[in-house]
């Protein structure tokens, strides 16, 4: 039987006339790994650290167990700014001491890319004080995973930490044994890590079994049995159920309630975009050029973060971009948007953008722009427009898109100056859509925002006609909200994944295999050397033309699949579909294997 490890007794707390949480009660036990949900001050991180004992509760009581060896990562760390990263993280250990302990070579590995901290300007003799807030947190964490602990409470693990450090922190964690609990946003995260769910909403907790998307089907079945009022927020919870069971089926392997029940609730539920009717619509707003990318070159300074890229942003286009910190991701949109500021007359380094003539681009930069902080939410907004309209005959006035982002008429009348670092982001992206640009460029566009309003702006952008550029390190939000994974991976290259993210991961941990093979021996000959920038442009061409050929067939597939389930019961129309659709997956598997051909050449 599980040994008992924290328990919460009837806990309240009252900030000012707000009750954030009232008459809780909840157990962590040995083996149990808890993500904890809800809005933004809802309670959250007060809960966890009532849990922790850095915050005393109002009524009720938290007990430890006897001789609990308790590790916290808080939203602040208290690193002696004076000290080095040596002495933080690993203490007074001698250098073929911890070199000699696999758990720290993973953790250093894992968070900082290699035992001599790359990046860091004296890798572990660093000094501390002048780093930026990102460095800081992953020293924090990295001290945390290095030492041992019955349990484990995270508060925002994965801020700061790119794709692979994400996925790397969630393998970690799933190998410890020690307890766990963690608030973050990053619903892959909790999906891969956590195996119960704590959902804080108006001063309750709800537990649930299973990750992040067995929360999703059970609430949607609490709420359906409930017979809830909340009709909107109802309606968006089964939008994102009928994507997690259609879209992506493998998230969850062992759903701990009746997926009959689920299944119900979705089977008139449409697939989130209607994908040809998005492109269609796009293509009449933005006609056939938007971006073009000729032979470009990026640089940062004297750094040249990509060469010779030869890519098309598209009507309708839906990209996500992924890529190791500095490869150049915000830089490339960066050359993009000033392109498209400047009618074509600032160009990069190297090659041309061209910039289609009716493109109105809107880019959500990782800065929040600065209001005057006396300006009232809604006043924000309608300074932008009135009324907005999100295409497919959606049209909305200013107060209804700020109540779909969670600003009710109460909060609509708040100074901007009151607001916290997720309500500015939140109010930056409404102004951006109320403008009724045409091209959307979000980076990092999931920063400071909780679970629901993620949900609600994904709602938002399946009915959004036009072409659009994610850069985030939220898997889940690059997955539910683009068709096409690019990636920038250190190369200063621009490529294409096939298989997204997964792929994405795979090909950077081949690189990185393929360098500490090449460590100490004479450098490769590279296999380029010997091909000319006229046959890479060709080959990136080629590329192009089989990425568009790729998404025909895409289209094509989907038609067939909807003409079969048209026609079951006619058996000859069946087959004859059946064997278009055969066709169809043999001309895929070829222009694929070209395409991979190509990628390693280009």
């Amino acid at each position: 039987m599980a040994v008992n490890l924290v328990n919460v007794e009837n806990v309240s707390k009252v900030y000012g006339t707000r009750a954030l949480l009232d008459g809780v009660s909840l157990g962590v036990s040995e083996g149990d790994r808890i993500g904890v949900v809800g809005r933004n001050g809802d309670g959250k991180t007060t809960l966890i650290r009532m849990l922790a004992k850095l915050e005393e509760a109002d009524t009720g009581r938290v007990t430890h167990s006897g001789g609990l060896r308790i590790g916290v990562l808080t939203q602040h760390d208290s690193l002696d700014p004076a000290a080095t990263v040596r002495h933080e993280v690993i203490g007074d250990m001698a250098d073929h001491e911890w070199a000699g302990n696999a758990k720290v070579r993973d953790v250093l590995t894992g968070l900082f890319g290699g035992l001599d901290l790359p990046g860091f300007p004296k890798g572990l003799d660093t000094v501390i004080g002048p780093l930026s807030g990102g460095e800081r947190r992953r020293i924090a964490l990295a001290k945390l995973l290095i030492e041992e602990q019955d349990l484990l409470v995270l508060d925002e693990p994965t801020n700061h930490l790119d794709v692979e450090g994400i996925a790397w922190l969630a393998r970690h964690l799933r190998e410890r044994r020690s307890a766990l609990v963690c608030v973050t946003h990053d619903r892959w995260f909790l999906d891969q890590v956590c195996t119960r769910m704590w959902d804080v909403q108006r001063g309750a907790v709800y537990e649930y079994e299973g990750g992040y998307s067995d929360y999703v089907f059970a609430r949607a079945e609490r709420e359906r049995i409930a017979a809830t009022e909340e009709t909107k927020r109802q309606n968006l919870v089964r939008k994102e159920l009928a994507w997690l069971r259609r879209g992506a089926p493998a998230r969850t392997s062992k759903p701990r309630f009746r997926v009959e029940a689920a299944n119900e609730l979705i089977k008139d539920v449409p697939p989130p975009r209607d994908t040809s009717e998005l492109m269609k619509f796009a293509s009449s707003r933005l006609g056939k050029t938007v971006f073009d990318l000729e032979d470009v070159t990026v640089q940062a300074g004297p750094k040249v973060l990509l060469k010779h890229v030869t890519w098309q942003l598209g009507p309708g286009d839906r990209i996500g971009l992924v890529g190791v910190n500095g490869a150049g991701k915000t830089s490339l949109l960066r050359a993009m948007a000033e392109a498209a500021r400047t009618e074509g007359e600032a160009q990069p380094a190297g090659g041309r953008i061209a910039v289609g003539r009716t493109v109105k681009l809107a880019y959500l930069s990782q800065e929040v722009a600065e209001l005057n902080p006396n300006t009232r939410v809604l006043e924000a907004v309608q300074q932008v427009r009135e009324r907005v309209d999100l295409g497919k005959g959606r049209e909305m006035t200013a107060g209804q898109l700020c109540e779909t982002f969670g600003f009710n008429k109460e909060k609509q009348w708040t100074p901007v100056g009151d607001l916290s670092g997720g309500e500015r982001r939140r109010l930056q992206l409404l102004r951006l859509l109320m403008d009724e640009p045409n091209v959307l460029f979000l980076d990092e566009p999931t920063n400071d925002l909780d679970i629901e309003t993620l949900t609600q702006l994904e709602d938002v952008l399946d009915g959004w006609p036009g072409s659009m550029i994610v850069i985030s390190h939220d898997r889940f939000f690059v997955e539910r909200t683009t068709d096409r994974v690019f990636a920038l991976l250190g190369d200063a290259t621009l490529r294409m994944l096939p298989r997204g993210i997964d792929e994405y991961l795979e090909r950077r941990q081949r690189m990185e295999e393929a360098v500490a093979a090449t460590t100490g021996a004479a450098a490769p000959k590279a296999a380029t050397t010997d091909r000319s920038a006229a046959d890479q442009r060709a080959a990136k061409k080629e590329l192009q033309k089989i990425e568009r050929q790729l998404d025909r067939v895409s289209e094509k597939e989907t038609k067939l699949h909807d003409q079969i389930a048209a026609n079951a019961t006619d058996f000859a129309k069946v087959a004859e579909l059946d064997a278009q659709l055969r066709d169809l997956a043999g001309e895929r598997e070829e222009l694929e294997m070209r395409w991979l051909e190509l990628a390693e050449d280009a």
